[in-house]
């Protein structure tokens, strides 16, 4: 027996379950054990036989209310969302949007699914999407900028419908966790397994706005000696609500588990292809009158895109920084294989061994106006005295991309041994990332138009082009100490070592960059952190209560993205990257996390059990760094020198209180508030203007947050009403502009359909309601630059969606 598994079920003693988070929906079971618990965070997937993975879809029948399993094995907040409940919130969701109703967490993105990422908002404990770790069975997903430049997102490394569960350490994650940007917590994704039994799956959703997601699924069952596989395929399109474009791609996944007394053989690979225009953000002013609520592309109406210009490219002086594109859009497509073995070497001896690969290719793309935010003297540089209309095809139209390219390997290897009372980790990941981003222009001809479904070909220009080489090592090691049957302390410490390189084998010519910068720095950049420690304990106090406790360090290594954001290779020149290099530090935090929680069943008439967490904590975060822009709407759209300065810590403070009450096993109420309290410490200068951040809160993360989930099971039938509360949020480093606070409820009802075939099994429906009470607002504001200005996106439209489900 795997010795996870069996430190596990000794701690039989502590059963806790936060029932009716995450959307409120029903769970296989309430009464799991601690053990269980653990299974679902981490370590099943070396322990379970394998008929044990979740169905890749709900099954549709009544079970008592639960949805989110707390690890008591953890000495941090952990929570779990299994399979159904991911699905229940709307089937195919993104794994990171089932996390928003969980305490401490803010996620926001325009589409129902949270699939389109260059309006993704997501904060933890104030700490943004960006300063969070990922994983997706072990294989880090890098950092999920939106120009991504080392991982993929969560739904695009596996088909939504195959998730097992996820998994959210909201203070602080385990010290082995492979990434280099968790200075707050981790989300760790994990796929299903094959099934035991030979089967198939096909689930049709259909909705608001043409949506189709359409997604099959064949199980082998076991064959030979311990073999099972499947494959799935996923389509899926839908359009936007407010113009006329088309979201969706294609994704396959296929996984090979072979089980032997040896250890457990994991093979797994994903491919995912994806196209989706993006909503542009309204921009706005302080002191404004009226700003537009959207801000929709032209595409496919050419000749009112036409007539939208002036002859010499000029949009209407009325929209000002509102103009409309004629199109914009993401285009992304990944490879993503590992190969994991997970050995049992001895009686309480593991060894795990993962190898990855992961390819990228991906273009960023906005046909707009040639005569806005400082092109024509961009243009100029290259096109000097020429009609600059005629040169991008007479349409007064230029195509601009950002064209991605990744390729990355790496080694994760953990060995696992009991002595006696303790049990210890020793692990190394090791990763070599080779990427590209290169920005180029393109002409868009009057006379044959492009869309948003193109790849642009035959640029016009290549304003610059990058190439970064980055080795990452890191290495951990730990020891639990069970003290006693119902005592434990857990210390260990992790190393981080990147070693990156940056050149620019297309450098931008004098006047093509905001700032006036005549090249692009180049170089190298090594850190390294050898001792980020970890403590951490949990004590048993009663049979059904539980202390915990964790101290933990963790930092963020550098950015290494040539030509843009937060990255030491998009400072002015080489002097300023010279200096970076010998004085900048990498961001640090210290998270304090303390926190009881527990699961009691009642006699209090219609009351008969209460579970939840209470979780305080605090952090110290050091040494930020932000990017300051020279010109913030220029730089957007040209590219320019960012200043990237330490501005100096944050202190955090804030607590999570989340329950559920139970109302026998068919009704159930859940309910979790948070406050953050996230502030900055020092001011900053931006050039020689000294902005007083001091005091301030950070901004785009609420103070407040409020998640209820109301759940009731009659006879075949589920039925689950969402609430979401996301409180005010700044929208300036200097908090003189704010975003008004939001409520949104959401819809979902189930059940099953008559069998009306010998062959199917399980026939189920679903219907699932987004913003019930159709309500409008601001849904995800972006942080503006400078004082005075700040971006937004607007919250979408009531929406309904009708899935139909059958095994076979």
């Amino acid at each position: 027996m795997n010795s996870n598994l069996k430190l596990a079920l000794r701690r039989h003693s502590f059963n806790v379950l936060l029932g009716a988070c995450a959307a409120g929906l029903s769970m296989p079971a309430l009464a799991q054990t601690a053990a269980a618990a653990a299974v679902t965070a981490a370590a099943s997937e070396m322990a379970a036989p394998a008929g044990a993975a979740a169905a890749p879809a709900d099954d549709g029948s009544a079970a008592p209310m639960a949805t989110v399993q707390i690890s008591s094995n953890k000495t941090r907040s952990s929570v779990a969302l299994n399979s159904n409940e991911i699905q229940k919130i709307l089937p195919g969701t993104n794994p990171l949007k089932a996390l928003q109703t969980l305490p401490g967490v803010s996620f926001q993105t325009s589409d129902p699914w949270g699939n389109n990422e260059q309006n993704l908002s997501l904060f933890v404990h104030g700490f943004s999407g960006q300063q969070l770790g990922y994983t997706m069975d072990g294989v880090p997903l890098g950092d999920q900028q939106y120009g991504n430049y080392n991982g993929l997102s969560p739904q695009r490394a596996v088909i939504s419908e195959n998730v097992r569960s996820v998994v959210l350490s909201s203070g602080a994650g385990d010290v082995g966790t492979a990434s280099t940007s968790n200075l707050g917590g981790t989300i760790e994704t994990y796929s299903s397994d094959p099934l035991a039994k030979r089967g198939g799956t096909v689930q049709q959703t259909v909705g608001s706005y043409r949506t189709s997601r359409t997604f099959a699924r064949y199980d082998t069952g076991v064959f030979g000696d311990g073999n099972s596989a499947y494959i799935s395929v996923l389509h899926h399109e839908a359009h936007a609500w407010d113009f006329n474009g088309r979201q969706g791609g294609d994704q396959v996944n296929a996984k090979f588990v072979n089980r032997s007394d040896a250890g457990k053989l994991t093979l797994f690979f994903n491919y995912s292809d994806k196209t989706e225009p993006n909503e542009d953000s309204t921009v706005h002013v302080k002191g404004e009158t009226s700003a537009p609520y959207t801000r929709p592309f032209l595409y496919p109406d050419f000749n009112s895109a036409l007539n939208y210009l002036s002859p010499t490219g000029a949009t209407p002086a009325a929209d000002g920084n509102n103009y409309r594109n004629y199109y914009s859009d993401a285009q992304r497509t990944d490879y993503l294989a590992y190969a994991k073995f997970d050995a049992n070497l001895s009686e309480g001896t593991t060894w795990s061994n993962q190898v990855y690969f992961h390819n990228d290719d991906g273009v960023g793309v906005v046909a707009g106006p040639i005569g806005v935010a400082g092109l024509p003297a961009l243009f100029s540089v290259y096109y000097p005295n020429q009609n600059l209309k005629q040169v991008f095809g007479g349409s007064g139209y230029a195509t601009r991309t950002t064209e991605y390219k990744i390729n990355r390997g790496g080694l994760v290897s953990t060995l696992r041994k009991e002595m006696g009372d303790h049990q210890l980790e020793a692990g190394v990941w090791l990763e070599q990332n080779k990427s590209s981003a290169y920005r180029r222009w393109y002409a868009l001809d009057v006379n044959n138009p492009s869309s948003p479904y193109d790849r642009p070909t035959d640029p016009l220009i290549t304003q610059y082009g990058s190439v970064m080489d980055t080795k990452v090592a890191q290495f951990h090691l730990q020891d639990e100490w069970n003290i006693r049957p119902n005592m434990s302390l857990q210390a260990g410490f992790k190393s981080s070592l990147q070693f990156a390189d940056g050149q620019f084998p297309v450098q931008p010519l004098v006047g093509a960059i905001a700032g006036g910068s005549t090249a692009l720095p180049v170089g190298s950049i090594t850190t390294k952190k050898w001792f980020l420690p970890q403590v951490g304990g949990r004590w048993d106090f009663t049979s059904k209560d539980q202390l915990y406790f964790n101290i933990q360090q963790n930092m963020r290594q550098f950015v290494t993205y040539g030509g843009g954001g937060a990255s030491p290779w998009s400072l002015a020149n080489q002097a300023a990257f010279d200096l970076f290099k010998q004085t900048a530090k990498p961001e640090t935090a210290v998270t304090y996390e303390v926190g009881v929680r527990g699961s009691h069943p009642l006699d209090l008439g219609p009351v008969t059990g209460i579970d939840g967490q209470v979780n305080i904590y605090h952090v110290d975060f050091s040494n930020r760094l932000l990017q300051i822009s020279p010109t913030a709407v220029i730089s957007s759209i040209i590219g320019g020198n960012p200043v990237l300065a330490n501005v100096g810590s944050v202190r955090t403070d804030g607590i999570d209180m989340a329950g559920t009450l139970h109302f026998g096993k068919n009704f159930s109420f859940y309910n979790a508030l948070s406050y953050n309290r996230s502030k900055y410490a020092d001011d900053y200068l931006s050039g020689t203007t000294l902005v007083p951040t001091a005091g301030k809160d950070v901004p785009g993360s609420p103070e407040w947050l409020n998640k209820s989930v109301a759940s009731a099971t009659i006879g075949d039938v589920d039925v689950q009403l969402i609430g979401d509360y996301v409180g005010r949020r700044y929208a300036t480093y200097t908090n003189d502009l704010s975003v008004s606070s939001y409520f949104l409820m959401s819809l979902g009802v189930s059940g099953k359909l008559p069998n009306l075939a010998s062959w199917l099994k399980n026939p189920r429906w679903r219907a699932t309601v987004s913003n019930l009470a159709n309500r409008q607002g601001v849904l995800n504001v972006v942080v503006g630059a400078a004082s005075g200005t700040y971006n937004t996106f607007p919250i979408a439209p009531r929406q309904g969606f009708l899935t139909l489900t059958a095994d076979f």
